[in-house]
Formats: structure tokens, sequence, C-alpha cells
């Protein structure tokens, strides 16, 4: 049986700014995983559930599109 997991995916397109997880973190609701910059504003891209980081796709510098899968919770 596979256990549950939480996709964190970019809503816009964007520069990853920091990444301020890595695997094997555990996360809390409402924390930040990670800081993008769209149109020189920065979105803290927030974790709707908690979990414990088990992928991150994306490292500071990467641009991101619309989708784009950035972490994995389990």
């Amino acid at each position: 049986m596979r256990s549950r997991s939480t996709e964190i995916r970019a809503e816009m397109v964007a520069n990853v700014l920091s990444v301020d997880v890595a695997v094997g973190d555990t996360v809390e609701a409402g924390a930040t995983v990670l800081l993008l910059e769209s149109m020189k504003m920065e979105i803290p891209v927030i974790a709707e559930v908690g979990g414990i980081v088990t992928e991150v796709k994306v490292t500071t510098g990467d641009v991101v599109q619309e989708g784009d899968l950035l972490v994995e919770l389990g």
C-alpha cells in the first residue's frame, strides 16, 4: 500500500529565490517551503498540509513554469 503524498506545484512562471526545505525535513501546515520571484514580487510557497519532505525538484536559480512540481511531501 502506498502512503499518501502531497505535491506542491508552481502556480505561475517564476524564479526560485530560495529553497527552505531538504529531503527528510518535517514540515508543518503553513510552513514556507520555497520563495519564488515573479514580476519583481517575492512569493512564499506554503505547505497546505504537514508531512515529511520526500523530494525537492528545484534549486535556487531555477525557472519554473506553471504546474511544475516543486516539492513532494509524504
